[in-house]
Parts: C-alpha cells; sequence; structure tokens
C-alpha cells in the first residue's frame, strides 16, 4: 500500500466521437453515471440513517445530531428498539480518526504490515527485523505476542490471522509461508526455540523449477484455505486441513504484489500485479486456466486488493499513486464502522489520506512520521486508524468525539 486516489470522476475519461468499440462517448458516460449512480445508492444503504427515523423526528436529512439520535433510539422512535447497521454506520462515519497521532510502539526496523483483526480486539504490526507484534487493543495495546520469525529472506511481506484468531502466518520471499499458534498464554514466540513455527512449502508443485518469494497471502473465511501470491507469476491455494498445495495458477506476466478472497464462499479470488493489471478467477471453471475477467485501467503495477466483501466489488492501489474501485459485474473502511464511505491509504510522502468513496474529495490527511508509510489499518467497528511505517513506529489515530464533530456530515 502506499499511495493516493484520484477522484472517482475522473477515472473515466473517453475521448468525443466514436470509441474503440463502435459505440459512442456519450453512451459510455451513460453507463458510467450509472455505475456511479450504484456506487452512491450501495454506499448511502449502508452508511444512512433509515427513513423512518427522519419521519419519527418530523426532521429534514443531515441535520439530526448524535444526541438526538439517541435520544430518539431510546424511546424507539423508528420502532425496532435499536439502531439498524446502517443507523450505527450513519453515526459513526461522523467520527473520523484524525486526532492524533498516538505513538504505539518504535522497532528499530521498517514496519511493513499493520492490520487489525476482523472483530478490532487485535492488531498485527510486521518488521523488517524478522519480527511480528500482536497487540491487544482492549487492553491498553499492551503486547499479546512477541513474534520472532525464522527462515526470512529481506522482511516479513505479509501477515494474516485466522478467522478465530488462533493462529498466524507470516511471509517472505521465500516459498515457505510459517503458521504460529498465537492463541497460547506464553507471549514470547521465538521460532523453534519456545514455539514450533510449522513452515508450509509451497513449492512442492510439480511445475516449480526455482525458488520464489510470496508478497501476499490470506486465510480465506472458513480458516481451511491460504491463497498466497508470489513473484514467479503465480497464484497459490494452500489446504491447511490436508496439508498440501491444491493449486497453483499462473497468473500475471510479473510478480503478483497482492490477492484477496472475494467473499465468504471462496470461489472467486483477486489478484493485482506489476503487469498493471487485476484479474479476477473462478475456481469453479479454471480448466482453461483464463481468467474470469481481466480489468485494466492503472499505469503502472497495482500494490493492494482489499475486497468489499460482497463479490461484486474491490479497490486497487497502484504505483501509478491512483486508488480505483472496481465493480465486476462490469467486466474500503468498513461496513460495520462507516458503510464502506472512506477510502484510506498510506503513502510514500509519509502521510495517511482519507477520501469519500462517493465523490473522491479528499476528508482527511493525517501526517506523523518520517518515512513512507507502508501499511494502515482502520478499526472494523470504531473510528480509530493505525499506520506503520518505514521509520519504525506505529501510530494511532482516533477521531474527535464532540458536538461539532457530532454535527458533520
Amino acid at each position: 500500500m502506499g499511495y493516493g486516489m484520484s477522484r472517482l470522476e475522473d477515472e473515466y475519461c473517453e475521448p468525443e466521437g466514436q470509441d474503440s468499440d463502435g459505440s459512442s462517448s456519450a453512451q459510455a458516460s451513460d453507463e458510467f453515471s450509472k455505475l456511479h449512480n450504484d456506487i452512491f445508492h450501495m454506499t448511502r444503504m449502508r452508511s444512512g440513517l433509515n427513513e423512518s427515523i427522519y419521519k419519527s423526528m418530523g426532521t429534514n436529512r443531515g441535520i439530526i445530531s448524535t444526541a438526538k439520535l439517541l435520544s430518539g433510539r431510546e424511546v424507539d422512535c423508528s420502532g425496532k428498539g435499536m439502531f439498524s447497521s446502517g443507523d450505527r454506520a450513519f453515526v459513526l462515519g461522523r467520527y473520523v480518526p484524525m486526532n492524533g497521532p498516538e505513538l504505539l510502539d518504535t522497532m528499530d526496523s521498517r514496519a511493513y504490515v499493520s492490520q487489525f483483526s476482523a472483530d478490532g480486539t487485535l492488531f498485527v504490526a510486521g518488521f523488517q527485523g524478522s519480527h511480528i507484534r500482536i497487540y491487544d487493543v482492549d487492553r491498553g495495546w499492551s503486547i499479546h505476542k512477541d513474534i520472532h520469525a525464522r527462515s526470512l529472506r529481506w522482511t516479513i511481506s505479509d501477515v494474516s490471522l485466522s478467522p478465530d484468531q488462533r493462529y498466524l502466518v507470516y511471509s517472505s520471499l521465500a516459498p515457505i509461508i510459517h503458521i504460529v499458534n498465537v492463541g497460547n498464554a506464553a507471549r514470547q514466540s521465538y521460532a523453534n526455540v519456545t514455539d514450533i513455527h510449522d513452515g508450509l512449502d509451497f513449492s512442492q508443485h510439480e511445475d516449480v523449477q526455482y525458488s520464489f518469494g510470496i508478497f501476499s497471502v490470506k486465510f480465506s473465511s472458513d480458516g481451511r484455505e491460504l491463497v498466497a501470491g508470489s513473484n514467479d507469476e503465480c497464484i497459490y491455494v494452500y489446504d491447511l486441513h490436508a496439508n498440501k498445495l491444491t493449486l497453483r495458477l499462473p497468473a500475471h506476466t510479473s510478480d503478483v504484489n497482492t490477492v484477496a478472497f472475494a467473499d465468504e464462499s471462496g470461489h472467486l479470488i483477486y489478484s493485482g500485479s506489476d503487469d498493471t493489471l487485476c484479474k479476477v478467477w473462478d475456481r469453479r471453471c479454471l480448466s482453461s486456466g483464463q481468467a474470469a475477467g481481466v480489468l485494466t485501467g492503472h499505469l503502472h503495477g497495482v500494490t493492494h486488493i482489499d475486497s468489499r466483501g460482497d463479490g461484486r466489488s474491490f479497490i486497487s492501489n497502484g504505483k501509478d499513486q491512483a486508488i480505483k474501485l472496481w465493480d465486476i459485474r462490469k467486466m474500503m473502511s468498513n461496513a460495520d464502522s462507516t458503510g464502506q464511505k472512506y477510502i484510506y491509504t498510506g503513502s510514500y510522502d509519509s502521510s495517511v489520506y482519507i477520501y469519500d468513496v462517493v465523490s473522491g474529495s479528499q476528508v482527511a490527511k493525517l501526517k506523523a512520521h518520517q518515512m513512507a508509510i507502508r501499511d494502515c489499518s482502520w478499526h472494523p467497528f470504531e473510528p480509530t486508524l493505525v499506520s506503520s511505517s518505514w521509520d519504525g513506529r506505529v501510530a494511532k489515530w482516533t477521531s474527535a468525539r464532540d458536538e461539532k464533530t457530532c454535527d458533520v456530515d
């Protein structure tokens, strides 16, 4: 990660007259408008108040304070007795994490990874110096697990927590991914000294003829599989229950920097590469070896992909300083906190940028670090963002919960 975002409206541009497929630019513009409206309505549904609340309070859109909303909930104005997910996202979407930074930790090597767990109780940071730290968010950000990795090449390239948060996998520029039990009580985890860091060999496939490195690894939603992207231009899938590699897919013509499962089914996989392409793979129909979709638009390599989790859309981050939002039917902050109303990114200029997903406008610029921000992560339920940088620092940003902030839409 680490690049700014161009405005959503500016991502589509066609010359006047006829397009390459013979359709007019006006028709293409109309198609873009439909897509833009679709994104707008999906975001509004996820992050907007229920109409019944406006009617019960007899007020216009956008002028209800948080205090009034909470009072209305207590007297059950909506008739539901509670906030809907959209109501909660509407309230939390007003609290952008701009207060800070609060320095959480400092290491003597570059930070390459920062991730919240799915429930927001844990936070993981990975450093170049063979070090991974897991912090307990609910206990004052104390160190839950201090992991000293093994057999690293260059750096920790990626980490992933299992859905039950019992296991963590980490990768480096080697064909081995290591898995660690992080659910036990011991705070220190030294590879093969105090803990066994089992190695999962991704080079066991018969078509592998040379060593390679792994840039990206993710658990499936059921915790049974891992998907990985490598610098041998391939995507790999490893079955943890069978303890074997089940798929090696020649996917791109350059390094595969990022991979992600599209949704809970595990059928669709997204990938991004230094060949500038994003691709969609359907595991149910791979006999031809062809991608289900190829998405062009980035001018330089794709560094990160984040699925919206609906199997229909995702965002990509590129070396061309652009973030793009894709709808794969046309060949993300969190849904539970802000309704995926914002997109955020770290940057080489040592800042974190937050954008509105619909308008593309910049909402905030957060400055704290002294070197490039390699990764950042938004808490799944709270207005908290944590960034990690090559300066070795891990910094936390929170929101200002004052009335002035509450009334900003």
